[in-house]
């Protein structure tokens, strides 16, 4: 692989803000790039696309024409140095081409410093080699990974965290955040509880006495008197032992004690990942309701970095160029000038491509919800839209969609999939988790219901479904067995 395909992989997958780095880096060392003024048009790949549910997506439009003498001959040239043609670097399509190696999406640091035809080991930048300061959201995110497994818990967890301030609290209207996202306002609250038993104790706690339960609960010190003790924080404020050795029913040395483990608590649990500024997430994609009742999907052009190759600077230096060093090094600038610009709209184009067919196939969580999330893998969107499954893998890494339900990474929106019992459309493996949380939370004393009952009710309901993938389900969702939930019952109700 030349660097130059090299490169276009890896700006394929570039989150925005690693982009505009790399871009700002080739301004600085590129004599022929300039920043595009206000003026300019956008990109072809930043034109407004209205995506309809029941139809094919687009068609993304033909890269711009390249035009000129010296365009021409510095396209001549690059294919040159690449041993092939430019639309082998930069397909429109590629379905039929033999997908590149897979790697790891690489830090813009990684790379950053070895400029556009490669470099060697001086050209190390050290930064690279410095680890990154953990942020909460991102210790929280990497915990929740683990213990939620449902993509529907998944998206309500990440809409939660993206709420907790620096502190670790977590504000903001439960009711709008069920609304918003199309989910029961319980399902709201469950994945709530599961967030509050993260790491560092005490975090997405809606105010200081949930926060120091929660931390007593960690310690298991969260006994009738210490949550009498918390729960009365204004009569600790005011400094009112007579009413609190009288609602805790303890004396003057238990309180006393009670006290001290409260001062050791820590009450803004989120400082300790101290006070980095967090970098808000800029949406690459729009998505808005448009008037015929379909989605429109657009590009968010201030993502698109708007550079433009110089040449009527070039026509003025090659003129007066006699050096082969000078020749040699301005061919350089200008084909680096030139496959960055194709790069930066084959990339706006193949963003949008995609963004489009998952708004397509996705289009009924749009309109009501997590609940509805349609099982969706890579190979369907490919298919759909004639590229390879390793293309929309990349575009979908470190991309954002701003929706009417909140902000989304464009990998969420890829489900597994369960078979209908009769043979119709499949299940999103998140619908059928729902499902089964529904039937278990109705369930009462009496009717507990084993996994085979629950195996026999969803085959009922259209979903082809084992005992052990109940289990499994049942087991990711934190879900007791059926003997133990009947227990749970039977202790609550006597």
């Amino acid at each position: 692989m030349t660097p130059q395909l090299m490169q276009a992989i890896k700006l394929l997958q570039l989150s925005s803000l690693d982009l505009a780095a790399y871009v700002e880096t080739e301004l600085e060392k590129n004599p022929l790039l300039e920043r595009a003024s206000d003026d300019e048009p956008p990109p072809a790949g930043a034109e407004t696309q209205a995506e309809s549910s029941g139809s094919e997506s687009d068609e993304a439009p033909e890269p711009p024409d390249w035009n000129g003498q010296e365009l021409e001959s510095s396209r001549s040239s690059m294919e040159e140095g690449l041993g092939t043609e430019l639309e082998n670097v930069f397909p429109d399509d590629g379905g039929e081409k033999s997908p590149p190696p897979e790697a790891p999406p690489p830090a813009y640091s990684e790379w950053s410093g070895s400029g556009s035809h490669g470099g060697d080991d001086s050209a190390y930048n050290l930064e690279a080699f410095v680890s990154e300061e953990t942020t909460l959201a991102g210790h929280l995110a990497e915990q929740m990974a683990l213990a939620i497994s449902d993509p529907a818990r998944r998206m309500i967890g990440k809409y939660l965290i993206d709420m907790v301030d620096e502190a670790g609290y977590l504000g903001g209207d439960f009711d709008s955040v069920a609304e918003k996202l199309g989910a029961p306002r319980a399902e709201v609250e469950a994945v709530l509880a599961i967030l509050q038993t993260l790491d560092p104790p005490g975090v997405c706690a809606r105010s200081l006495s949930e926060c120091l339960a929660i931390q007593l609960k960690d310690r298991n010190r969260y006994d009738p008197a210490m949550r009498a003790l918390v729960e009365h924080l204004d009569l600790l404020a005011k400094r009112d032992f007579a009413a609190l050795r009288r609602l805790c029913g303890v004396g003057d040395e238990d309180l006393v004690e009670m006290m001290a483990e409260i001062r050791n608590l820590n009450p803004k649990p989120g400082l300790a990942f101290g006070s980095t500024l967090v970098q808000p997430i800029v949406p690459d994609v729009f998505v808005r309701p448009a008037p015929d009742g379909t989605w429109q999907v657009e590009l968010n052009s201030d993502t698109l970095p708007k550079v433009l190759i110089n040449q009527r600077y070039y026509a003025q230096v090659s003129k007066t160029t006699h050096k082969d060093t000078d020749k040699t090094y301005l061919a350089d600038c200008l084909q680096t000038a030139t496959w960055l610009v194709r790069a930066l709209d084959q990339r706006a184009k193949t963003i949008l491509k995609v963004s489009s067919e998952i708004v397509r196939q996705q289009d009924a969580f749009f309109a009501n919800g997590v609940q509805h999330l349609r099982p969706l893998n890579l190979k369907t969107v490919a298919d759909a839209i004639s590229m390879h499954e390793s293309t929309v893998s990349r575009v979908t890494a470190n991309k954002y969609m701003a929706t009417t339900r909140g902000i989304f990474e464009l990998k969420y929106f890829f489900t597994s999939s369960i078979a209908s019992a009769d043979g119709g459309e499949a299940h999103s493996a998140e619908a059928v988790r729902h499902r089964i949380r529904q039937l278990i939370d109705a369930e009462t004393c009496a009717d507990v219901l084993s996994d085979d009952t629950i195996v026999e009710k969803l085959r009922g309901a259209g979903i082809d479904i084992a005992r052990r993938t109940v289990a499994k389900y049942r087991e990711a969702m934190r879900i007791p067995s059926s003997v133990q939930r009947r227990r749970d019952k039977q202790a609550a109700s006597g």
